[in-house]
């Protein structure tokens, strides 16, 4: 046997430094697009086109580990949510729903990748679809448990209406720009 037949491989499971890397840098951008606000008639803010943006650099599997991270942080009191807040009341309280749900959009992604129609854009693009609209369920539902235990019964039509409605346009036009910037940065930068 050569010197080179010996030397064994690393399994496609470990990870290397590069990948602790972007997992950091990512969930840092998670951070820093959850402060950035738009002011229209109602804000929003640049979270899930993090999100989106991260699934599509590195994908599902250190895409969660990037959410994962962003989530902890907030939990120990960082203030990376939107408006720097952070703790375990807010990711908790009535909209912690949509934060814990952005796990389900890198679930769906993570699955994708592993059909080959995984390179046609309008795959990847349902598969963020798919997982952008399981957040929406999976917050609603949240929104209406702890809003029934803080307040008073709510209806899934009424807190879909509150929370989903107002923001459906941002997050598609959010995913349609996720998509443009990444693809142009993924010509120069290999994730």
């Amino acid at each position: 046997m050569t010197e080179t037949s010996l030397r064994k491989t690393p399994p496609k499971t470990a990870w290397t430094t590069k990948d602790i890397a972007y997992t950091a840098m990512f969930s840092a951008l998670i951070a820093v697009c959850s402060w950035i606000s738009v002011p229209t008639e109602v804000p929003f803010t640049l979270q899930t086109f993090a999100i989106y943006c991260t699934l599509e650099c590195i994908g599902g599997k250190k895409g969660f580990y990037a959410i994962l991270v962003y989530i902890l942080l907030a939990a120990a009191g960082v203030p990376v949510l939107a408006g720097f807040s952070s703790g375990i009341g807010v990711i908790l309280g009535t909209t912690g729903g949509y934060i814990i749900g952005f796990f389900a959009t890198a679930i769906v992604y993570q699955i994708a990748e592993k059909f080959p129609l995984y390179e046609k854009l309008w795959f990847r693009v349902s598969a963020l679809m798919i997982g952008t609209v399981l957040c929406y369920l999976f917050g609603t539902l949240w929104f209406m448990w702890v809003y029934t235990r803080e307040t008073e019964a709510i209806s899934f039509g009424m807190a879909f209406s509150w929370c989903v409605i107002p923001f459906i346009g941002a997050d598609i036009l959010k995913m349609i720009l996720a998509f443009l910037l990444t693809n142009r940065v993924k010509k120069y930068v290999r994730f």
